[in-house]
């Protein structure tokens, strides 16, 4: 590891090893992982990609299964490390904040840290730049479908370490980027809270946007007045300019934007065709809530409905709103068939029955809507930001 560009004074080379108090490999509870419980049991999954520690998705294991693993629980300061997955996502970690009765999986690895010599969120982040840097890929032991490190390779991964006054120093100016993060992030999901207020108020049975909806404004309409579903395929994209497609798992939810894409040349078997401005409808699992708006021509799956405004009734702006709406989503599942992969039809969200205003009203209203967009985007572009320069300083503690 090459000599850091920010670090100030003299640096100690370590192994991992000898700044930790222990290095310990968690448990597997196979069949006694439970959706619901008394225990959580974290697994690599309750680590997300900027390595911060969620609960979504946890498991859990009854008080019984834990009595004899209690020495498991986290403690604040503890570090978390993914051991074992796709080599990609090996080294995956994260700071634990707070003390947490739970355990984790033999996947995981639990780091505790000497704080005589190193500060632990320090050291979280450090393991951050190594694994964002893909350094941490070199030390995997690799079989077919995964790779590992175990204990053993992790003490003796080696580290740069400053003095514990300029690791403080650090620390603080990680942690002032990362509120910052945390702040513009929440205002993001303040925002999103207020947009989807708003959609549902737009296509409730009595419709309610501020004062610009009335009884007086509003006319009764099918979705189908609304919108039409269109089915044009193209088996050869490519001749014809279209480069990209676009499956079920390049859209989120509510997210209304396609999040990547695939490219046609490397193969596909997708033909349905989309255009710009289309609004893109999940209809598998409609559960998921997976909304976009295309911002370029493509073809997608067939499980995706492509929805185009009829534009004598209502502006293109405003469909992604209606089709994001409690009433269109409950509706959508409610209509859904299939045990294992319930869809739902064209031919049923069409019957949805909604109440849509004048286009004068339509206008002001897409003009509240697009100065939301634009503060969203704004804010999106300001954690980007945030992230980048962090990862920038990490590159130059790391030396790279």
């Amino acid at each position: 590891m090459s000599k850091s560009k920010l670090i100030k004074n003299a640096e100690n080379k370590f192994r991992l090893g000898e700044v930790a108090t222990e290095i310990k490999a968690g448990f597997s509870c196979g069949k006694f992982e439970l959706d619901k419980g008394d225990i959580p049991h974290l697994r690599p999954m309750n680590i997300d990609n900027d390595c911060n520690l969620t609960w979504e998705g946890t498991k859990y294991i009854s008080l019984d299964f834990f009595k004899d693993k209690v020495d498991y629980s986290l403690k604040k300061g503890d570090i978390l490390f993914n051991n074992t997955n796709s080599t990609e996502w090996v080294g995956k970690s994260c700071y634990i904040s707070n003390d947490y009765e739970c355990g984790f999986s033999n996947h995981m690895t639990r780091i505790r840290v000497n704080e005589k010599i190193a500060d632990s969120y320090y050291l979280s982040q450090l393991l951050f730049g190594m694994w964002k840097n893909r350094v941490l890929e070199s030390y995997c032991h690799k079989w077919v479908n995964q790779s590992g490190i175990n204990t053993e390779i992790l003490s003796n991964i080696p580290i740069l370490l400053p003095s514990l006054d300029e690791q403080a120093r650090l620390v603080e100016l990680f942690q002032s980027i990362e509120q910052s993060i945390v702040r513009a992030q929440a205002q993001e999901g303040n925002l999103k809270a207020l947009r989807k207020k708003l959609s549902n108020g737009l296509a409730s049975q009595k419709p309610a946007f501020g004062n610009l909806l009335s009884s007086k404004n509003c006319q009764p309409r099918k979705f189908a007045n609304l919108a039409d579903c269109i089915e044009q395929h193209d088996k050869t994209p490519l001749e014809n300019g279209i480069a990209r497609f676009v499956g079920l798992e390049n859209i989120q939810a509510e997210s209304f934007q396609i999040q990547g894409w695939g490219n046609i040349a490397e193969g596909t078997t997708f033909t349905k065709r989309f255009a710009k401005g289309d609004v893109l409808f999940g209809k598998r699992r409609a559960y998921l809530k997976k909304i976009a708006v295309a911002d370029f021509d493509g073809i997608c799956s067939s499980d995706i409905l492509v929805l185009r405004a009829k534009t004598e009734t209502i502006l293109p702006e405003l469909l992604p709103y209606y089709a994001s709406s409690d009433a269109f989503i409950n509706h959508a599942i409610s209509t859904s068939a299939g045990s294992l992969s319930p869809r739902t039809k064209w031919r049923d969200l069409a019957e949805l029955a909604l109440s849509v205003p004048e286009m004068q009203a339509q206008k002001k209203i897409v003009g509240v809507f697009q100065q939301i967009e634009t503060t969203l985007a704004q804010l999106r572009a300001q954690t980007h930001t945030l992230k980048t320069l962090k990862q920038k300083l990490l590159n130059e503690i790391l030396g790279g």
